[in-house]
């Protein structure tokens, strides 16, 4: 009967129910569903993933099942359970809506409280297929069966069964997608699909012992062993199912017996594949157990036991089945003990990844970059390196794996679970695309076949976001899972840390006491014993942190060897180790970015000097990563760090705590320079820059919070503006490690305010900014030296302007002229620095030239420093500072050329003693050759000078004598190959040479 208007108006139209065919409204009507009292229907039929197969096959269903349609009809109209597993299952694959539709009475199997079948039931249920009974040679572990059936009919019986059993776990599988079914999770399908797989074997079997001994029971104990996927019990929908035959005999009946089984199993199931046998499709196809084991002993190639992680005996002998895997298991956890284990399974992959087709590598789940089986191949590859020692890791299936290697410590538990939802994710897109025909397929539909593409991510249950589509989710999905996917298999598959700890053996792996000791002696370890201590110190206990240490540690120990102390290096990462021992990131950063332990083991058996800093600013271990642009190390530029510090420090009112906030910077910024100084990545003049501006930065931190605490306590502007210049290294900015800070205050009365007053106040800050720098403390020194005021020590530290300018004009000596050429206006009050250095110009660089008395003067003083101020028992040779050709030498040299031409060369008014050398040269003052010798003596004396406070930790100015220390500057230094020998012979002589030059020009 036709429903009145006024009703059919609240019945959803085609369009919004997702039918898209013409004939979909006549289609309706034969199912008389066009009414209101079938909304309900409608809007579930709307949710299958393509409703127009799902209604084609729902109207073949009804033809077929004449009067009992009305039986279906009236179930899908009160079992919503029924309605979301047949639409579900009917609208996501054609070759199951085939199935349900050539025996339209199987819906039935669907209704009410449906529920997994147990591995027995679905035994039984196949077994009964063709009649089976156990066979006189059947015991409790030999699941030997003799049907009743054979021949094509006992195929087709085989056949049909099975697809009843698959179409049950799809109808559960895809119910979620169609009504508010419980989600059936990825491993349930996949446990479920293998346990499939094993029922149909065990018939398969059943009928081929018919076949092959129709009249006598059975002669050959035949152990079926499930390889790959199934072994692993996470099979697909459709996919090939890898066996290995063990035979006891194996003779020719064996192997007709297995040919059988083979033959049945291809023909009623599914691909039954014997390729995973030793020798492959050339080798027999069945072996007795010692033939296995022999094999494998002998000839076994790294993928083979590669292949045998997912051993597992799946039918016919069990008994025996199990004496194969046990006696091959052992085999499998040694092989990473083969030469290049490692790089031979990375081949492997690479391999692989190149047998896809350029044009389908985007669209291949399986094998194509960030696939299936990059997930695969690594976990499997972590395990097989890791699994000697640690027997929680040997489990089977993926998953567990993930799960076991993240409980072990030895990935990231956020990588393992990315990795595990990302693999999930392919599967289940793998499972839809080959339910759609039961195909066997891993290749998603091309971009241009937008019809499928959506069919797809209907049956994977996309949904739109409020942005996309459910095909735009699914696209986002699926580049988002690939990335995900290739970028940790990179980050895990192809890590350093796997080749070294594959190379151990397993003894000092566990770390045996005797074989640890050798292996460092081996390893060059001065103190082994003592070295030891510190191993177990940090694998000590049962800790996931202890277990972590365990894994790291035979890298870090082979990295640690190649530095000039490994000893001290070991010490150093210990009391680091101990000092994070509440950072859970710490150890997850050393074992995820290999770079980062790297380069930690580089610093830390380099220097004395850096592991303080990194104990007291861990977050700069962060920065040995690698970022997009390169080492992170190289990410900040000096202007950051002074802006940074001068910002965090102008946060706090006590001048106390704004200087230990810039302390704290400064210290974080030493740890960066210096680590990246020892590690290559910065030259001199790139060093002596951004310590001269942390320094800078620092001293104009503690210069505005002492004047800001002055102001408040005042409780009105401060009487005088305050100037810091930079002298010496500073106002060159060219400061080393162990470089104080040369400096002379300036100060300027505020208008109204009495000059004494004012004199007096910045007196006190500045004395109050020397005490708060200079307070002890385990960092590198922050010592302010006035030393280069007028008059020196006795005279006051702070003067105005004009007071400088008046003792300048009638007081100054040449030696404080001199001093006043690498003045440079560092912090304070800008507009009073640049008057002092505008100020200063007409001493520094006077009309015609410094006098030639002043030039006697200096080469006077120049001669008292040479034979005086050399520290007793120095080598003049090789004192860095003072010593023949040292940084005195090039910068006297320099500022007597400026003194006596900055008059008429204005491009020497520089403070900067290498861009002062370039402009010499481009005046000619020099000849060029003479020039670059003075370059290369005063970069090699700096580098060299630096590399001492680096690898002794405090200041020093006198390179050793040959031993370990000169061997671990010269490392430090970049000496190439760290030859000490070398590296004094080149300082000697390239001193030397730049000596010559400056006699030249303080003898003309």
């Amino acid at each position: 009967m036709v429903k009145p208007p006024s009703a059919r108006s609240t019945i959803p139209g085609v369009g919004r129910l997702g039918l898209v065919e013409s004939a979909a409204p006549d289609q309706l009507a034969t199912l008389d569903w066009l009414n209101v009292d079938s909304v309900d229907l409608l809007w579930s039929l709307s949710r299958a993933a393509n409703a127009d197969l799902a209604l084609r096959t729902l109207v073949r269903m009804r033809e077929c099942l004449g009067e009992g349609w009305t039986e279906l009809d009236a179930a899908l109209r009160t079992d919503t359970g029924l309605r979301g597993r047949l639409f579900g299952v009917i609208g996501a694959s054609s070759a199951l809506g085939d199935h349900l539709a050539a025996e339209p009475g199987r819906w039935r199997q669907l209704r009410g409280d449906v529920v997994l079948p147990s591995r027995k039931e679905l035994t039984d249920d196949l077994l009964a297929a063709v009649g089976a009974v156990p066979d006189a040679s059947a015991s409790e572990s030999n699941l030997v069966y003799r049907a009743a059936v054979t021949g094509p009919e006992a195929v087709l019986a085989l056949r049909t069964t099975y697809r009843d059993q698959m179409t049950v776990l799809a109808a559960l599988d895809l119910a979620a997608i169609v009504e508010n079914e419980p989600v059936l999770p990825y491993q349930a399908v996949g446990r479920h699909l293998s346990d499939m797989a094993d029922a149909a074997l065990t018939a398969a079997l059943a009928v081929a012992v018919a076949t092959c001994h129709p009249d006598e029971e059975c002669p050959t104990r035949l152990a079926v062993i499930a390889m790959g996927k199934c072994g692993a019990r996470e099979l697909n929908y459709v996919s090939d199912v890898d066996v290995v035959f063990v035979a006891e005999p194996a003779d020719a009946r064996a192997s007709r017996l297995a040919g059988e089984l083979m033959r049945i199993g291809t023909s009623a199931f599914f691909e039954v594949d014997a390729a995973l046998r030793p020798e492959g499709k050339r080798g027999e196809l069945v072996r007795t157990l010692d033939s296995h084991v022999a094999y494998y002993k002998r000839w076994a190639k790294t993928w083979e036991f590669q292949a045998l992680l997912k051993a597992r005996p799946a039918t016919g002998d069990l008994e025996l089945g199990q004496r194969y895997v046990d006696a091959l298991n052992p085999m499998v956890w040694t092989a990473a003990e083969r030469e290049d284990f490692v790089p031979g399974v990375q081949a492997m992959r690479r391999r692989v990844e190149e047998m896809v087709p350029p044009e389908l590598r985007e669209r291949e789940i399986k094998l194509g970059r960030g696939s299936l089986r990059d997930v695969e191949f690594a976990v499997q590859l972590l395990q097989l390196v890791h699994g000697r020692a640690d027997e929680s890791l040997r489990v089977q299936s993926t998953i567990d794996a993930l799960t076991a290697l993240a409980g072990g410590g030895y990935i990231g538990r956020d990588d393992a679970a990315n990795l595990t939802a990302s693999y999930e994710f392919l599967r289940l897109i793998e499972h839809r695309l080959q339910l759609q025909k039961l195909k066997r397929t891993h290749t998603l539909p091309p971009a241009e076949d937008e019809e499928s593409l959506r069919w797809l991510a209907r049956a994977a249950h996309m949904r739109p976001d409020g942005r996309l589509d459910s095909l735009g989710v699914l696209n986002a999905e699926i580049k988002r899972n690939a990335h995900r996917i290739r970028r940790l298999h990179v980050k895990l598959f192809y890590r350093p840390l796997l080749e070294s700890v594959a190379r151990l053996d397993k003894e000092a792996l566990v770390l045996s006491p005797d074989a640890a000791v050798r292996q460092l002696a081996a390893l060059g370890y001065v103190a082994p014993e003592n070295a030891l201590g510190h191993l177990k110190a940090l694998t000590s206990g049962a800790s996931r942190k202890g277990r972590i240490q365990a894994l790291l540690l035979p890298t870090l120990l082979e990295w640690l060897s190649d530095t000039p102390d490994p000893d001290a290096g070991l010490l150093a990462y210990r009391r680091l180790s101990d000092a994070m021992v509440d950072a859970d990131w710490y150890l997850r950063v050393l074992r995820d970015e290999g770079a980062v332990a790297q380069r930690l083991m580089i610093v830390l058996g380099s220097s004395a000097y850096i592991p303080d800093l990194l104990i007291k600013a861990p977050d700069a271990l962060r920065l040995f990563a690698d970022g997009p642009n390169g080492p992170r190390l190289l990410d900040a530029t000096p202007e950051e760090v002074s802006r940074g510090i001068l910002a965090s420090s102008a946060r706090y009112d006590d001048p106390a705590r704004a200087v230990a906030a810039a302390r704290s910077l400064r210290r974080h910024e030493l740890a960066r320079v210096a680590s990246a100084d020892v590690l290559g990545m910065l030259d001199v003049p790139q060093v002596c820059h951004a310590l001269s501006s942390v320094w800078a930065a620092v001293l104009g931190a503690a210069l505005d919070a002492v004047i800001r605490a002055s102001e408040a306590e005042r409780g009105e502007q401060a009487p005088a503006s305050l100037a810091v210049i930079g002298m010496g290294r500073l106002g060159g900015f060219e400061l080393g490690y162990g470089s104080d800070a040369d400096v002379l205050f300036v100060c300027e009365p505020r208008p109204d305010v009495d000059e004494t007053t004012a004199v007096k106040w910045a007196n006190l800050v500045a004395d109050r900014v020397r005490t708060l720098l200079g307070a002890p403390s385990t960092d590198p020194p922050l010592e302010v030296d006035t030393g280069l005021r007028p008059e020196g020590r006795n005279g006051p530290v702070v003067r105005t302007l004009a007071s400088y300018q008046a003792y300048y004009r009638q007081w100054a000596q040449a030696w404080e002229v001199q001093a006043l050429l690498r003045a440079h206006a560092v912090t304070g009050d800008a507009d009073l620095g640049l008057r002092f250095l505008h100020m200063i110009d007409e001493f520094r660089y006077p009309d015609g030239g410094v006098s030639e008395t002043a030039v006697r003067e200096i080469r006077r003083i120049k001669a008292r420093v040479d034979s005086e101020r050399l520290p007793r028992g120095a080598d003049p040779a090789t004192h860095t500072k003072l010593g023949r050709g040292g940084l005195a030498d090039i910068e006297w040299t320099v500022q007597l050329i400026q003194l006596r031409h900055a008059h008429e060369v204005p491009s020497l008014h520089n403070t900067s003693t290498l861009e002062t050398l370039d402009a010499i040269g481009a005046a000619e003052l020099l000849a060029e050759t003479d020039v670059e010798l003075l370059r290369e003596s005063w970069l090699t004396a700096t580098k060299a000078r630096n590399a001492l406070v680096l690898v002794r930790g405090k200041p020093t100015d006198q390179l050793p004598g040959p031993g370990r220390v000169l061997s671990a500057v010269a490392q430090v230094a970049g000496w190439p190959g760290g030859d000490a020998n070398e590296f004094l012979d080149n300082y000697l002589r390239v001193t030397r040479r730049a000596k010559a030059v400056v006699e030249r020009v303080f003898g003309s």
